[in-house]
């Protein structure tokens, strides 16, 4: 069955395309990708408790140093102006 065949027998489900480049947008592929890293790579499993336990230690490490998603650039840091020129009051000179 073809793609376009179980789309018109499915009329509620309608398929979006995403530009090239785009996946970014989608946050569950970076947090997939740090998990895969953290959790998965490098490593074989004899069964599927290895797997849950791996799953398990990799997502306590990643929500110990977790921080809250700030969607942009964060704001340039504040610094003081310093004074170029210092001007010294002196009393009257003749």
């Amino acid at each position: 069955m073809s793609t376009r065949t179980w789309l018109e027998d499915h009329p509620r489900i309608h398929h979006a395309f995403i530009p090239v480049g785009a996946c970014w947008l989608n946050l569950q592929e970076g947090w997939w990708r740090i998990f895969r890293k953290t959790a998965l790579a490098g490593r074989s499993f004899a069964n599927p408790d290895d797997i849950t336990q791996a799953t398990a230690v990799a997502t306590r490490q990643l929500n110990a140093r977790a921080r809250p998603w700030i969607w942009g650039r964060p704001a340039p840091p504040t610094r003081q102006l310093r004074r170029r020129y210092a001007y010294i009051q002196r009393g009257m000179q003749h």
